[in-house]
């Protein structure tokens, strides 16, 4: 028995009609690059869907379906062109990671400004660095040694700094070797060798010389490290007072017989001299007369010169070979202290750590300078001698009226009078000397 139902034949079905879309006219083919996009459904129906099959659109297609299909088909943009027209995603085209533009657009250009700006400060930090470190290690290195406290009735302040500069004869860490290559000798303790005053004014730097055997009075003092008073003594030589107890009586002596207040002292010994001269490579001077000298090792032709430590040692301790003896050598003293100073103050001196570390070192070795000069006062003293030698100023002997016994010097004292006078009230210097 057949436990299947009986099985009716299915009849026909009807099929729903399709309307097939109409196509439209054959229209001529248009270059790729200017196809235009056909016009999309209205919003709300199929948005961002290429139309390809207009009359075929089906309704039950909903906008959440629509969005953001892509028919695979190209827009006719090139990648990396403008917005505006791709399919699918609102119409933008897929670009390669490679043409991708820039998070936050394209590159700027250097701001040059900003950068010069920058280095500018940078490089002023360290100008400004390297100068502070600079001053403290020279300051550190100062021999501050000369108390002017200690000296005793002092003549009032003028308006003009003054410094006395000494270049005495000591032989301070100098070898047996050295001795003999400068034409030192070996006497024990220090001299002076030369001595003069600077007097920075406003109104224009004076060098006056003051000759080592200029007859003086030596006023009364207290010994420095016997504590014993001596009394005044007239008519010995300046240098003398050096002799006796050092840079404070010199320092009273020259108040004492000039009435001129001396702000600041400074003294260099022969090494120190030489040093300085080796440092800076040597100073051109311009000798206008050969000369020779046995006892000081000087031998020089007439003429433009470059002088080394040894050389310039001699130039300004020679005084046998003039007739002027101990006056011409201070001519040459300040001529030379001129052009050391012109040299050394100069940028290609003050600006180039090779040279100026080197010159600073050589010098302040040696250099004795009393306990109130700073390193300010140092520079200013040199800039004022640089000063003169470029004829900012004027360089001058003290005034003299004529000889004295034992060989020496006697002071035209109405025209020290009068020098002292201008220089104290920062007055131009009209003042003349003889010799």
């Amino acid at each position: 028995m057949n436990d299947w139902p009986d099985a009716q034949p299915e009849g026909p079905r009807r099929m729903r009609h399709v309307q097939r879309p109409q196509v439209p006219p054959q229209q001529p083919q248009q270059p790729y690059q200017q196809r235009q996009r056909q016009p999309q459904y209205g919003q709300g129906q199929g948005q961002g869907y290429d139309q390809g099959y207009d009359q075929g659109y089906n309704p039950s297609f909903t906008q959440a379906q629509g969005q953001g299909y892509d028919s695979g088909y190209g827009d006719a943009q090139v990648y990396g062109a403008p917005q505006g027209g791709g399919r699918g995603g609102g119409g933008q085209g897929t670009v390669p990671p490679q043409y991708a533009p820039r998070p936050g657009g394209p590159a700027a250009r250097p701001d040059w400004r900003r950068r010069i700006k920058i280095g500018s400060i940078v490089l002023a930090v360290a100008v400004v660095g390297w100068s502070v470190g600079t001053y403290a290690w020279a300051s550190s290195r100062m021999r501050n040694e000369v108390d002017l406290a200690k000296v005793i009735e002092r003549p009032s302040e003028g308006d003009c700094t003054t410094y006395l500069i000494v270049g005495s004869d000591s032989r301070e860490g100098m070898s047996a070797e050295e001795k003999k290559k400068l034409h030192t000798g070996s006497a024990e303790g220090k001299r002076t060798d030369s001595m003069m005053i600077l007097a920075a004014c406003s109104s224009g730097n004076t060098m006056v010389s003051l000759p080592r055997d200029s007859w003086v009075t030596i006023p009364s003092f207290v010994g420095s490290e016997s504590g014993k008073k001596y009394g005044e003594r007239g008519g010995s030589k300046l240098n003398a007072a050096y002799a006796m107890d050092g840079p404070e009586l010199l320092v009273r002596t020259v108040e004492f017989n000039t009435g001129l207040r001396i702000d600041h002292y400074a003294e260099i010994g022969f090494a120190g001299f030489a040093n300085i001269v080796d440092a800076l490579g040597g100073v051109e001077l311009n000798i206008e007369k050969g000369f020779k000298d046995k006892k000081s090792g000087a031998n020089f032709q007439a003429g433009t010169q470059t002088l080394d430590g040894e050389q310039a040692l001699a130039f300004v301790r020679t005084r046998y070979a003039f007739a002027e003896s101990d006056l011409a050598r201070t001519k040459n003293q300040q001529k030379f202290l001129s052009a050391l100073a012109n040299q050394a103050a100069t940028p290609g001196t003050i600006l180039n750590p090779f040279a100026l570390y080197p010159t600073l070192g050589a010098g302040l070795d040696t250099l004795i300078v009393d306990k109130d000069m700073s390193l300010y006062d140092l520079g200013k003293m040199f800039f004022a001698m640089k000063g003169i030698s470029g004829g900012d100023g004027k360089s001058m002997n003290m005034p003299i009226s004529g000889s004295a016994p034992q060989n020496s010097l006697r002071w035209d004292m109405p025209k020290v009078k009068q020098l002292v006078e201008q220089i104290r009230n920062d007055e131009p210097v009209t003042v003349t000397s003889d010799r």
